[in-house]
């Protein structure tokens, strides 16, 4: 008999599922524990046309597969992936990378910024994200936030200040709704301390809480949706920003071992 409470609320607790990954992929080759999840293709394919990335395994499912990459040998290799666009398909890649064997992540990308001051490029470090997505409901009780991991956040902290980067904290408005940021809900999340908006992050941060491992994240400042119009910035064109954010987050994720 159905309620009249949205299912997204009906927390399951940590009950087993139907399906579990780390059962799928029992069999699999295993990984190495530190990762960086990065939404930079053309930094990922650059690093694999110079062979200093290298190809370990594949995430099978409909479409292309995800390529999983080793960067480094020795002792502390790094793992390097394109985590997929939106919470659910970022939340099932992570989901597979931590089943493989990965438990240290940092995640790179870029974000929406919801005041126009922030200039393109900036670097953010979310604090909290507002959990305006479907997926995270389903490893967290019901609230308005979500948080990385402490470890992780001061690992990017610290790379940031070992970088001389500048950089601000705060929170980021995660939505599926990519097509229905409205002038009234930019104001109210804006408001409520949100500085940018993205896709994935409280549904990284709640899968990460859920299977206690550490991750955290690290955006540059990308397109404007604060003003009246939708300014681009030719947010996707500072290549040099994204390598360099990627090359942070290999600092960081290496710092969090420490």
């Amino acid at each position: 008999m159905s309620s009249h409470k949205s299912p997204i609320t009906e927390f399951p607790g940590r009950a087993k599922a139907v399906i579990e990954p780390s059962e799928i992929l029992a069999r699999k080759k295993r990984i190495p524990e530190r990762c960086v999840l990065c939404y930079f293709a053309e930094v990922i394919e650059s690093l694999v046309k110079e062979k200093t990335l290298v190809e370990i395994g594949k995430l099978h499912g409909e479409g292309d597969p995800v390529r999983i990459y080793r960067m480094g040998t020795g002792k502390h290799p790094t793992a390097v992936c394109f985590p997929g666009i939106g919470a659910p398909f970022a939340a099932a890649t992570l989901e597979e990378l931590i089943a493989l064997g990965a438990n240290r992540f940092v995640v790179c990308g870029g974000a929406g910024v919801l005041d126009g001051s922030i200039p393109a490029g900036k670097t953010i470090v979310p604090t909290w994200a507002l959990r305006d997505e479907g997926t995270s409901y389903h490893y967290l009780q019901p609230s308005r936030t979500c948080r990385p991991h402490k470890k992780a956040l001061d690992a990017i902290g610290k790379a940031c200040i070992n970088s001389n980067v500048d950089f601000m904290e705060g929170g980021t408005w995660t939505t599926d709704g990519v097509y229905r940021e409205t002038r009234g809900a930019i104001r109210r999340r804006r408001a409520e301390g949100c500085l940018t908006v993205e896709m994935e992050a409280a549904a990284l941060f709640a899968v990460a809480r859920f299977r206690r491992v550490y991750l955290g994240q690290v955006l540059y400042a990308g397109d404007d949706v604060s003003g009246p119009e939708w300014n681009h910035r030719s947010w996707n064109n500072l290549h040099q920003t994204r390598r360099k954010l990627f090359d942070l987050s290999l600092d960081a994720v290496k710092i969090m071992e420490e």
